[in-house]
């Protein structure tokens, strides 16, 4: 009975502290994430399939309303690193994620949600995209889990994009490169709810 009385309290405490996270309010947050871009052609006839995956980062900051049904929305600087074959690829943009969540039991949570991207700037090998043949905002999706303990939260996603976002650039020896930048990103981030 004992152990039972403990068990109970234990979680009854947990329950306590990861409160502050679950509910209404604003933070910080930021984490790294492990990417791979698409399709790589050029007019020389070099034609990759995807990146090296390598890792990037992301920073930025949260509202989140709500409780065990909640609603998240980030925006977030986003930094990716890539390579294909000897090419550094790196793109830098903005993600705007807006996701609904469900309070699993106590700290953990299950979320999904669109998230609407929008490209700073792309480099391949130190040279920027000469032309963008798409929209200048792209959708994904993002789909994870999160874990709030206090005010801290630790979440891991998978996010992909939907449509293709394709990239042209002129390299050194004179060829032309696209590039499909729509991505596919393992996302560890840790949050502050202020």
């Amino acid at each position: 009975m004992k152990k039972i009385m403990a068990i109970l309290c234990i979680v009854f405490a947990t329950i306590q502290l990861t409160s502050a996270q679950m509910g209404t309010g604003f933070g910080v947050k930021g984490g790294l994430n492990y990417s791979s871009s698409g399709k790589y052609s050029s007019t020389n006839g070099e034609n990759i399939d995807h990146s090296d995956k390598s890792m990037g980062f992301n920073i930025g900051v949260f509202g989140k309303f709500g409780t065990k049904i909640y609603l998240k929305h980030e925006v977030l600087f986003t930094q990716t690193n890539q390579s294909y074959n000897d090419d550094d690829f790196k793109v830098q943009k903005v993600d705007s994620p807006v996701l609904l969540g469900v309070q699993l039991y106590g700290p953990l949570a299950l979320f999904a949600g669109p998230s609407f991207q929008y490209i700073l700037n792309a480099k391949l090998d130190g040279k920027k995209a000469e032309e963008r043949s798409s929209k200048d905002i792209t959708v994904g999706f993002n789909i994870g889990f999160a874990y709030n303990i206090n005010r801290i939260g630790i979440d891991l996603r998978y996010a992909q994009g939907f449509n293709p976002y394709e990239l042209e650039f002129r390299t050194n020896s004179g060829s032309n490169v696209t590039i499909d930048s729509k991505p596919k990103q393992l996302i560890l981030s840790i949050s502050y709810k202020l």
